[in-house]
């Protein structure tokens, strides 16, 4: 724990930066009209993180199975009895939101947020999927339970670890347990877990037994033993508070960014590869037939970077000629290769074309195959040269978000060390989606 307090001893500097780019970037953003019907979800959740953002509005999301206390922990850490309980059965089945009134340097709020139980089956799948969104969009996630991990908690586990969720592990009434039989337990959790999450032991609501007037037993509400808990998250929230919701931003950025690039690769592929095919056919034939290596030369870049433009013009992502030029070139150390054989082709293809005189015509044969193949070099080129494009387009153009998110974690060593606890699953690739 020293070392990590250690780590995180100053907020990092780079988090103001952040937000500045950020709301830059979420400037320049522009959605097509179809674009903003297909993302208005996406785009809305953005918006909010962003809103949450600049007014330092920290949510952490108590999340668990059915019964297992949540309602009860989040009265424990305000001190009073303000959500309904129910110890059986769980009371809860929509989201609540609550401000803790607490005060953290750096934040402007916090809001403890309740969800339905991820087990809730009795009221249907919907509430289940609501508690997984909540958490999901959460800046930190308390996820409670009170008994050794059951396979729904491992499930839930894994969806907040594939999605970098920053969360704590919670083992609610821990009072069920005698003193001696506490560390055995939670020693056997800490092995059923694919990584190593720290399990604080908590009871929200415990109960201790008395004798009545009568003499006869009973229980009666007695203090929550709630203060290690309490201690660790005001210390986590007071060493990376703004860190959290700076990395949740970025991070929802990023997805939006991604989706957005996913969306216009499957809406425009067909088009994009149709585009492609007929420059490549008019490549083809110009490099097959012009006798000249210079010409050969010139029309293959006039070209492709004809092809640049109207893959810009297709994916709605402006790019004059200048940038299409520096793109290409960008694109010719990836294809130079390639380009040697062609350039090695068209010399072969003038020299046989300038002995026919002197070898009565029969130096035009062999011109005719290195034609053939150039133009299916061509062909060749012109396709990977539109797959590179589109990739290139859709990484560079907007991917500030993803961009910012790897420069911190080159310069700021304590950004590097949350992104290596909490680290994001890689996304789905592109390529199945590119022309």
């Amino acid at each position: 724990m020293s070392e990590m307090t250690e780590v995180f001893s100053t907020p990092p500097p780079s988090t103001e930066r952040c937000r500045q780019l950020l709301q830059r970037w979420r400037a320049d953003v522009q959605l097509s009209h179809r674009e903003q019907g297909l993302l208005a979800d996406d785009l809305t959740l953005l918006d909010q993180q962003l809103k949450r953002l600049e007014q330092r509005r920290l949510h952490i999301a108590v999340f668990g199975r059915v019964g297992v206390g949540k309602s009860s922990l989040i009265n424990a850490f305000l001190g009073k009895q303000l959500l309904a309980t129910d110890v059986a059965h769980g009371s809860t089945f929509q989201q609540r939101s609550v401000r803790w009134p607490i005060a953290i340097p750096g934040l402007g709020g916090i809001e403890l947020i309740d969800t339905p139980g991820i087990d809730d089956i009795q009221q249907g799948e919907g509430r289940h999927q609501l508690a997984m969104t909540v958490a999901m969009e959460a800046d930190l996630v308390l996820l409670v339970v009170d008994s050794d991990l059951t396979r729904i908690d491992r499930v839930a586990i894994d969806a907040l670890l594939a999605n970098g969720k920053p969360f704590q592990l919670v083992l609610n009434r821990s009072d069920r347990w005698h003193e001696q039989e506490l560390p055995g337990l939670i020693a056997t959790m800490q092995s059923r877990l694919p990584v190593a999450i720290p399990i604080t032991a908590v009871a929200a609501a415990p109960r201790r037994p008395v004798l009545d007037a009568k003499g006869r037993p009973r229980s009666e509400r007695a203090p929550a033993q709630i203060t290690t808990l309490d201690q660790h998250l005001r210390q986590q929230l007071l060493q990376e508070g703004d860190l959290l919701l700076t990395m949740h931003a970025l991070r929802r950025a990023h997805r939006f960014q991604e989706t957005r690039q996913q969306l216009r690769l499957r809406l425009h592929r067909r088009d994009a590869q149709g585009l492609i095919g007929s420059y490549a056919a008019a490549k083809a034939t110009g490099v097959a037939i012009n006798p000249v290596l210079a010409l050969d030369l010139a029309g293959g870049m006039v070209m492709d970077t004809a092809l640049v433009l109207q893959l810009c013009r297709l994916y709605d992502l402006p790019m004059g000629p200048a940038s299409a030029r520096r793109l290409l070139r960008r694109l010719s150390s990836q294809n130079a290769l390639l380009g040697g054989i062609q350039l090695g082709l068209s010399g072969i293809k003038q020299l046989l074309l300038m002995a026919a005189p002197f070898s009565g015509g029969l130096s035009l044969a062999p011109a005719a195959p290195v034609a053939i193949a150039q133009a299916a070099l061509a062909v060749h080129t012109s396709r990977r040269t539109g797959t590179l494009v589109a990739r290139l387009l859709l990484h560079c153009r907007g991917g500030q978000p993803g961009a910012l998110l790897q420069r911190l974690e080159r310069r700021d060593p304590v950004v590097r060390h949350w992104l290596k606890r909490w680290p994001l699953a890689q996304a789905n690739a592109l390529q199945p989606l590119l022309p």
